[in-house]
């Protein structure tokens, strides 16, 4: 089975690609949806991270707004967030493949918004990147509610580069110029790792991005 990493930088339009997946029968494992779960009411992590960071804790759940502005400019918090988080979020992935490899799917998505920042990206076949002009992005991301200007700002410091993720990307899914042509692209990524599936291949030595231009690979 293929696996295929999905990211993209905040306000990209990653959300909306895994969901036209989805649409298409391909199986996707939603890094975001397990966190929420996790500290959501009666969550595996809950208790943990409730211990960690109790001003967070609300009933019997971890309010994910209050423990945003705990971490967000506290690296030393984040990365002792990431350390109760990231291994349950690793063992429903596993369990996520397991059972999509049983199913007989012949590929499997993996949506993790920082997956190269995660090193999550040595764990896929193939990697996805969605991505949209500079403009579009902000204005995307400014009509969320309570984002600010210099919140935006803080959270892209934070996060690789959209070129440095084009860069290393084997698929690039430009959401800028519509849903139709998302989808079109989406097919097209479809249809090129069906190819590679047939032939037993796994990341090809150069790889055809959908802007036209070319991305090579190391093996």
């Amino acid at each position: 089975m293929i696996v295929l990493g999905l990211t993209g930088s905040i306000g990209m339009g990653k959300t909306a690609a895994a969901r036209s997946f989805t649409a298409l029968g391909i199986p996707v494992f939603e890094a975001d949806a397990v966190v929420h779960e996790l500290l959501g009411p009666g969550g595996a992590a809950v208790a943990a991270v409730g211990g960690v960071f109790p001003a967070a804790l609300v009933d019997d759940h971890v309010d994910r707004a209050l423990l945003g502005a705990l971490v967000f400019k506290d690296p030393n918090a984040l990365r002792c967030l990431e350390a109760i988080l990231h291994p349950l979020v690793r063992a429903r992935e596993r369990k996520f493949l397991r059972a999509a490899a049983a199913s007989g799917a012949w590929v499997a998505v993996l949506d993790i918004p920082l997956l190269f920042e995660a090193g999550a990206a040595a764990r896929c076949d193939y990697v996805a990147v969605v991505s949209a002009p500079a403009g579009t992005q902000r204005a995307r991301v400014l009509r969320r509610p309570a984002m600010t200007e210099s919140r935006y700002r803080a959270v892209l410091a934070q996060q690789m580069s959209d070129r440095a993720k084009r860069r290393r990307a084997d698929f690039v899914i430009d959401t800028g110029a519509g849903r139709r042509r998302t989808l079109q692209r989406i097919r097209a990524i479809i249809r090129m790792l069906r190819v590679a599936g047939h032939s037993g291949r796994r990341r090809w030595g150069r790889v055809r991005r959908l802007d036209g231009s070319q991305c090579a690979k190391s093996s």
